[in-house]
């Protein structure tokens, strides 16, 4: 994302005009845009003109309109980690066609006079890479937002991480970003059981078959030679990434792919998982090869800090809380000492919900406290929002039930006082 300009003042009001280049970015926005903010940016108009003799002629122009955000919609090049079902597969080895570019969509009602387009007209945006967006929030520019844009223009951006989960016949490949997880494509490959018939060679057969697949969609989808792609994760049950990693050894050698075999050598880690789906990634982000060489990102942080809230649940529950009734209250207390906290909460709709959370992270972040904001589109992210998107590890114990009757007796006090101000 480039920033093309930012003028924002002490008490955020103002505006930014960004420059979204990738997927990510238009996640980014994504994040940024909510309902009642205005959007400018360029858009495609089916303009018609009627000549003198009553003909019609229709063409589209490019123009630039500013709209009263109603409604925003954001569709991934592919589906979010957990969700098998919408990707593209390869049956039998045949190709998939590569994922489309992300999507985002703006409607809401034109606020800005146009030629071409009458004041209030209803039209939808639909954001484009390397065209500028500028965004004016209708409740001023939080810190959260803030710091979503700071993030955003960081350079350098793009997959950390390529991870191929296979099972014996099926592999997806996956790659990670900061707040990405996508799933570029899937292959299944029939392998026949050894039995007594056919004995090994159709197994064998099927084997061979399966690794070939699998080796071309591999070149196809991750990016081994780009300098940014920290590790490639082979993650399977059994020995099967053993078997996947010699054969595209071997395979690389045989081609000649100097670079593949380099990046084979030196970024590949192996990982054994549970189950050969791609929500276990989750699992591989958790274990110590991976999680040692890729600390410093951001969705190996969430990943390990689930992993440290899940434990703290299981054996010393009063340290770890979750649900925003709770969460808040241990805000209040000052005990918070790593909120996790998903970027859906901070995309509702009602203003106050959003400076609801807004303020319990200024508030941690205050007292000294770590702040962990998940994406959505990770499986970590997902995962915290069956848990109500919201938990909480504390820096000392402190009992949920007794912390409520604290409140009720504070509140009964204050609506007594209340009484008696009224009478007196």
């Amino acid at each position: 994302m480039k920033l093309v300009s930012r003028h924002i003042d002490k008490h955020g009001a103002g505006h930014v005009t960004l420059r979204p280049e990738d997927d990510e970015d238009m996640w980014h926005l994504y994040n940024l845009i909510q309902k009642g903010d205005s959007v400018r940016a360029p858009a495609i108009r089916r303009i018609q003109n009627v000549s003198s003799t009553g003909s019609t002629e229709s063409h589209r122009i490019r123009l630039n309109l500013t709209l009263q955000v109603g409604r925003i919609d954001f569709s991934s090049s592919a589906a979010p980690a957990s969700a098998s079902e919408s990707t593209p597969t390869d049956q039998g080895g045949a190709s998939a066609p590569p994922p489309t570019s992300a999507a985002l969509h703006i409607s809401g009602r034109v606020t800005s006079e146009n030629p071409h387009v009458k004041l209030g007209a209803f039209h939808t945006l639909d954001v484009e890479a390397n065209r500028d967006v500028r965004i004016e929030k209708i409740n001023g520019w939080d810190s959260v937002a803030v710091s979503r844009v700071e993030e955003a223009i960081i350079p350098g951006k793009g997959a950390e991480v390529g991870a191929v989960v296979c099972g014996e016949g099926t592999a997806a490949f996956c790659l990670l970003s900061q707040h990405m997880t996508l799933v570029a494509n899937r292959i299944s490959v029939p392998i026949p059981r050894k039995s007594a018939a056919s004995g090994a060679s159709q197994h064998e057969k099927g084997l061979v078959k399966f690794y070939a697949t699998l080796y071309d969609s591999f070149v196809r989808h991750i990016p081994y030679g780009n300098i940014g792609l920290r590790a490639i994760v082979i993650a399977s049950p059994g020995w099967v990434r053993d078997s996947v990693y010699e054969y595209m050894i071997g395979e690389s050698g045989r081609r000649g792919d100097k670079v593949l075999q380099r990046a084979l050598k030196e970024k590949v880690v192996k990982v054994h998982i549970s189950s050969p789906h791609v929500h276990s990634l989750v699992e591989v982000l958790k274990s110590p090869e991976v999680s040692s060489q890729l600390k410093e990102t951001k969705f190996a942080r969430e990943g390990i800090m689930l992993d440290r809230f899940f434990k703290m649940l299981g054996t010393d529950e009063m340290r770890a809380w979750y649900g925003p009734d709770h969460v808040c209250l241990a805000a209040d207390r000052g005990a918070i000492g790593t909120l996790l906290i998903s970027d859906d909460l901070f995309r509702s709709s009602e203003p106050s919900t959003r400076k609801k959370y807004v303020a319990v992270v200024e508030a941690v972040q205050q007292k000294g406290g770590e702040v962990v904001i998940f994406s959505s589109m990770h499986e970590s992210g997902q995962q915290l929002n069956q848990l109500t998107g919201i938990a909480a590890i504390l820096t000392f114990p402190l009992d949920i039930e007794v912390v409520e009757a604290e409140e009720r007796e504070e509140e009964e006090e204050r609506k007594r006082k209340a009484a008696e101000a009224e009478d007196g």
